[in-house]
């Protein structure tokens, strides 16, 4: 019943949302360019609900020749970091911090998986991310795995809408560091981490 109900419902919740597009100038993503030392990584994010166990949220940390956040559809937007359809740049340590705690709070985990890969499959990553555009509501799921789908290595990850399945293929690569981030900020607080300034 579950599944006959999602297929009724969800194309009519996608058909009322619409991507929004965002374009940050050039010489503000070049002002803010960040890349962390050490290997090339893929990311994978995932936002879970712990009351009702299921996943939330996905997206994707690429380091790159820079360090991005995919953030399909996402709701972190504070006004001093540059993004370009769902791209957020200038992941400096610090930046990555408040992206992480705006999403852990009293009734949400965040669970970062890690795996390290070539420099070019870390930059096909940026751009299948820069290239995908604007990610409807509801979408974030689809979205992240047809891009992890699409690089070398990385087929494999199940294509879903569900960031809990995506999860748990993710689990299954070779040589994935997972961490599990919790926080008991109150879930009204998150508005205050958008105030940030760089």
């Amino acid at each position: 019943m579950r599944r006959i109900l999602m297929i009724v419902v969800l194309p009519l919740m996608l058909a009322a949302c619409g991507a929004e597009e965002v374009w940050a100038p050039q010489d503000q993503i070049d002002a803010v360019a960040f890349r962390e030392g050490g290997p090339a990584t893929i990311t994978l994010v995932t936002v879970m609900n712990k009351r009702s166990g299921n996943g939330a949220h996905s997206g994707l940390i690429i380091n790159a020749s820079q360090r991005v956040i995919f953030d399909p559809a996402g709701t972190f937007k504070p006004a001093s970091i540059p993004e370009r359809n769902d791209v957020i740049y200038g992941v400096s340590p610090r930046v990555l911090n408040y992206y992480t705690d705006y999403h852990a709070r009293e009734t949400y985990d965040v669970i970062l998986q890690t795996v390290e890969v070539s420099p070019a499959v870390a930059e096909q990553a940026k751009r299948a991310a820069e290239a995908y555009g604007a990610v409807p509501k509801a979408q974030c799921g689809t979205s992240t795995s047809s891009i992890l789908r699409s690089l070398p290595g990385f087929g494999d990850i199940r294509q879903s809408v569900f960031p809990k399945k995506i999860r748990d293929s993710f689990a299954q690569k070779s040589g994935v560091r997972t961490q599990l981030i919790q926080d008991d900020d109150p879930d009204d607080n998150w508005q205050n981490l958008l105030d940030i300034q760089l």
